[in-house]
């Protein structure tokens, strides 16, 4: 067994391709509408599915905005440089709500980001 993606829910489908491939570099693998069940899906990764766990953007056709609730907590990317990934996602107009450093209670330095619809995603720098 393997993951195979995650699913969300976004409020506007382009806005949140835009931020998942513009300003976290990763790619649009597929797409897909589904006009009888009035919604689409796209989805996003870093490589292709068959090797990696990917993003599932679920629009569902009239929805623009979702509750986030207090059950999901963030997507964790793993990242070369935290200071310079947050640079660099802020540079392509992403919200870093919190900077690059250590965890508290660790020393792993990490950073967290918000994507349109408010997700978090978490930056987590690679021990070399």
């Amino acid at each position: 067994m393997r993951v195979l993606h995650t699913m969300i829910r976004v409020g506007d489908l382009d806005r949140s391709i835009r931020f998942y491939t513009e300003v976290l570099g990763m790619r649009l693998l597929r797409r897909q509408d589904y006009p009888d069940g009035k919604f689409t899906l796209a989805f996003v990764g870093f490589g292709p599915e068959s090797e990696q766990a990917v993003i599932e953007l679920t629009y569902n056709y009239g929805v623009e905005r979702y509750e986030l609730g207090s059950g999901f907590g963030h997507i964790a990317l793993a990242v070369e440089d935290a200071h310079t990934a947050c640079a660099r996602i802020a540079a392509r107009g992403g919200t870093v709500t919190r900077p690059a450093g250590p965890m508290k209670h660790g020393s792993t330095v990490i950073a967290f980001v918000e994507d349109p619809d408010g997700y978090k995603i978490e930056l987590i720098e690679k021990k070399n």
